[in-house]
Order: structure tokens, then sequence, then C-alpha cells
């Protein structure tokens, strides 16, 4: 059957997985829903009496689209595996294996160099059909409007141009079967049908609304203005609204937590909504600059000062004059260094290495850490009179693994930002990589995630969506992948007797198999795995050591079986 041979040909029932434990259903890398038809066909009612039958269908035309869309890119992500038409195929298969409807491509007259499309499909036992007449009996319209949109969006995905499919007969009004007739959108002419398929064709009080959800958001920004700051948690929030009203005072702020959380960005926040936003916002590295530079770095340095001091050069203090300083990595200053800055915040002025001349500065100083400030001061490592001078105004960022409801957001800005420097359109991330990136621990917090997604980027193709492999090289770390399939019977099985029974199949395709050849290669790998010791190798083989060593002595040196 060649049903069967499309979906053996590209694994599809490999690919829906039942996790039960994690409540989850994956095909692919797309997350899926088990919901009671009856339960759809309620909601489908719910549509139809609240928005009337019109806007009902163009909802639910809509939405099957998407759905199509997505199966769509399952389809192309098997493009290589097979004939394009057979990819093509695929459509209709899937369609039935996720419980929809039965279709039969009847006719396609498919012109794959100029990338036009008619086509003609039967169905069969289709749920919303069935679902309607339950509903509102027999009548004078077609009725599967989200299969419809469901033909529409695949096709159009996969030929990349729009094509509209429509309902010529339907069980709904009385024909015997359900059938849908597709062709480019064009060859529809002033048809009002394919108004459906537009997004704008909406009700106008859901216009209103989005309207007023955009001036609510745009108020919303004139209050906080967060620029580059994205979060939306409460970890972020109260971070962000401690930092919020120290912007327009002149106190110092201490920018504590882990390394990558994103300490400079929040600062250059800071200045950027200070009223130093004009002058200079300069930013420093204590642990990148070594310890014998760096009190030439920070408060300058005068002419022959120095062996190699040829002139005279200004400090990253005097270079920040009416704006801000960022002292980044502050526990990593030596001891020399701290004094030298506790005096420039005490007094407001700097002394050049080799010179005995003061200048006032008019500096913020904006200091981070990601040191046990408390901890080092024990130790003797950080001096207290200098934590007490930065430490009036503190503001912890929490690590992004306690603020995994920010991560789609600062997706969503991080894709905005290199998907153009790669030249690309990415449409998001699939339903399995944004659960990885959930999942996961973040040990180097915003930091990393911002590497991730520049990788996903640049490997995910354009037009498509990053996926799990994308992210991480061999697969996320502790994403749960195990899970239960679906077997030729169409029964959930255990993956791991699944991955069993597709080795056995792949040796009996296999040309010339010896079963007792295999048995006896099987029985010498074991023996070669446990070091020859056979006790070990029978509990490999689930068998026992005297069975063991009976099968072995029935084979001679070249592990065939020995004749009777």
């Amino acid at each position: 059957m060649a049903e069967q041979r499309l979906i053996e040909q590209f694994n599809l029932r490999s690919r829906l997985r039942f996790n039960i434990d994690k409540g989850q259903i994956w095909l692919d890398e797309n997350r899926m829903l088990l919901l009671h038809a009856r339960a759809m066909g309620a909601l489908r009612k719910e549509l139809f009496d609240s928005l009337g039958p019109r806007r009902a269908q163009g909802l639910l035309l809509r939405m099957g689209f998407m759905c199509g869309q997505q199966d769509a890119d399952l389809a192309s992500k098997l493009y290589g595996v097979g004939d394009n038409y057979d990819v093509f195929r695929i459509g209709p298969e899937l369609h039935a294996f996720e419980g929809l409807v039965k279709a039969e491509i009847t006719q396609a007259d498919i012109d794959w160099e100029a990338g036009s499309f008619f086509g003609e499909v039967e169905w069969e036992g289709s749920w919303e059909a069935e679902s309607h007449m339950q509903q509102f009996g027999v009548g004078h319209e077609a009725s599967c409007w989200t299969l419809v949109g469901y033909a529409s969006g695949y096709v159009s995905r996969f030929f990349r141009r729009p094509v509209v499919f429509r309902e010529t007969q339907c069980i709904c009004k009385g024909d015997p079967k359900c059938a849908i007739v597709g062709k480019p959108v064009e060859a529809w002419g002033d048809d009002p049908y394919v108004l459906h398929f537009n997004p704008e064709n909406l009700d106008w009080k859901l216009q209103e609304m989005e309207a007023e959800l955009v001036e609510l958001r745009g108020q919303l920004r004139e209050r906080h203005e967060p620029g580059k700051l994205v979060g939306a948690s409460g970890g972020f929030r109260a971070a962000f609204d401690l930092l919020s009203k120290a912007a327009r005072s002149p106190i110092n702020v201490l920018l504590l937590g882990e390394t990558g959380v994103g300490k400079e960005v929040f600062a250059r926040w800071l200045h950027d909504n200070s009223d130093r936003s004009d002058q200079p916002f300069i930013a420093v590295n204590c642990a990148a600059i070594p310890h014998d530079l760096l009190e030439s770095e920070l408060f300058g340095v005068q002419k022959g000062a120095y062996t190699g001091a040829q002139q005279s050069r200004p400090g990253r203090f005097e270079r920040a004059e009416g704006g801000t300083l960022f002292l980044d990595e502050l526990g990593e200053l030596s001891l020399a260094a701290q004094v030298k800055l506790l005096r420039v915040l005490q007094t407001g002025e700097v002394e050049r290495l080799g010179d005995d001349k003061t200048r006032k500065v008019n500096v913020r100083l904006v200091a981070a850490t990601n040191v046990n400030l408390q901890q080092a001061i024990a130790e003797g490592r950080f001096r207290s009179d200098l934590y007490y001078r930065l430490a009036t105004y503190p503001v912890t960022i929490p690590p992004l693994r306690d603020r995994k409801p920010d991560i789609p957001l600062l997706v969503a800005s991080m894709l905005e930002k290199y998907a153009p420097r790669y030249h690309k359109t990415i449409k998001g991330l699939t339903d399995r990589a944004m659960q990885a990136l959930m999942s996961y621990d973040w040990p180097g917090n915003i930091r990393e995630l911002e590497n991730l997604i520049e990788r996903g980027v640049l490997l995910a193709p354009s037009g498509g969506q990053i996926e799990v492999d994308h992210l991480f090289a061999g697969g996320a770390p502790g994403l749960e992948t195990s899970g239960a399939e679906v077997g030729r019977e169409g029964v959930v099985g255990d993956v791991v007797m699944a991955d069993r029974d597709r080795l056995c199949e792949t040796l009996l395709g296999a040309e010339g198999f010896d079963l007792e050849a295999h048995e006896a290669r099987l029985l010498n790998l074991a023996v070669q795995r446990s070091g020859g010791n056979l006790t070990h190798a029978a509990r490999l083989l689930g068998i026992t050591r005297r069975q063991l060593a009976y099968r072995l002595k029935q084979c001679d040196g070249e592990g065939k079986p020995q004749s009777n």
C-alpha cells in the first residue's frame, strides 16, 4: 500500500512520541495535543454562536491554515529523504496520522519548476463534518473549514506561494462524500471566498481591541522605557524597579549577580536613562587588565612615571568626566587599587600615577561583581570601608534559571538582532527547541542564551524554525527524549522495544541474511565486551552461563555453527 510505504519510508511513527510522565505528546519538534473531538466540536459551536457563521468560518479556516504550515515544515525537513512528490504526499498522511481525516489525492497537476498546482482531494471520515452534523444537522453549506485551511496552508508553504482549497462536496450538505479543489489564489479571480484567508478580515471589534492593546503598550513604554532590557518575570521586575528609581539620582550603584546575567546592559540602561545620558559611558573590566597596569588605566599616568611612560595619559575616571564609569568584576581589584578608588569616592579627586597634582572629577560610579564581597572581606581580599561606600544602593540581578518566563521574550529580542545580521528570516523556535531552553539550567545565563541563539540563526534554514539540534550540538542537556511511540498496528508501545524492532527489520531486509551467523557474531561480541568473562557476557545476553557456553561450543573459530 502506497500510504503504508510513505509512513515507513519517512519513519513517521517514530516521530510521534508519547511521554506520559511529562504530560507531553510530540510529533518531531512540534508539541501536539490529544483532545476530545466532542469538546472541540463544542468549542466550534461556541465560535459560531458568538462570532456568527462567516467570522467563525474564517477563524477556523486560518487555524487550519497554520496547522498545515506546521506539517509542511516537517515535510520540507524530510525533503532530502525521498522523491519530492512522495514528500508532498506526506501532507494527506499527516492529516490522517493526526486523526483528522483520511485524504486521497485524486488529481494533481503539478509543475515543480514553475511552482504551479491544481489538485483534487477526496476525504473520508472527516471529524469536522461529523461534529458539525451533531451540532447543526445537515444544511446547505460545506463545513470542513479547518481541514480546508490545513490543505491550503500545507500546499502554500510547500510551494512557497499562495494556494487556496475549497470544499466542493460535503456530507454536511447531503453529498455522499467530502471533496476539495485547490489552485493558486490568483486562479480564483474575484471570488470573495479567498477573503477568508486574509488575517486582516477580522471582526472590527477585534481590530479595535488590538489598537487599544498597542496604545496600552505604548503607554507602558513611555512609563518605563526599558530600552535594551527585556523581561517580565518577578525577579526581573524587582531588579528593574530598583534600577529605575536610581536612574535620575547621583547615587552610586552596585550591581550583583552571576557571570552573564547582563550587568553591563543594566549599567548602560542606568546611564542612558539618567541626566548624564549625553555624557560618556566608560566600561572597564577589572579582571581583564593586569594588576600592575590597572591603576594607570583607572587613574591615569604622568609622563616619566615609569620606563615607557613617554607621555601623560588620562585614566578612565577623567575620560568619563560628567558621565558614568562602569567597573565590572570589581572584586578583582588589588588592595592598592581599592585604596585609591576609595579616596576618589571620598574626595571626588584623582591623582595620576607619578604626579602630585590632583584633578577634580564628576563621575557617577556603577560597579558590578559576581564575587561574594562579604566573604572577600572576611578573607582580607576586599576592604570593608570601600564595600560600605559602594553598597549604598545594591541591585541584585537574578540568574536566568530563576527568570525562566523571560526566556521567550529574550529569544524574540535576540532573533530580531541576529536574523538580519545573517540575512535570514527566522520563524521562531520549534516547540521542542523552546522546551529545551526552558528546561536547561543556564550556568552561563543570558550570555550563554545569546550564544546559542546566534548559533541557531546561523544553522537554521532561512524561512524556517530553529530546532533543538541547531541550538545544542549533540542534543540538549537534560532534555527528555524517551517515551512511547506508535507501532505498525497503531498501538503505543515502549520506545526501547520499538528500537529493537527497527533493528530486526533492518537485519531481515539485508541481502543474504544468515540467522546462525548473526547469532554467532552476537555471542562473540558479548564475550569481547565482557573481557572474556562468560558470566558477564551471559548477563548481557539475558541467558545463563551454561546456555552461553553450550552455544559457543556449537560455533567454530570463525563464528560459524558446527555441523552435527
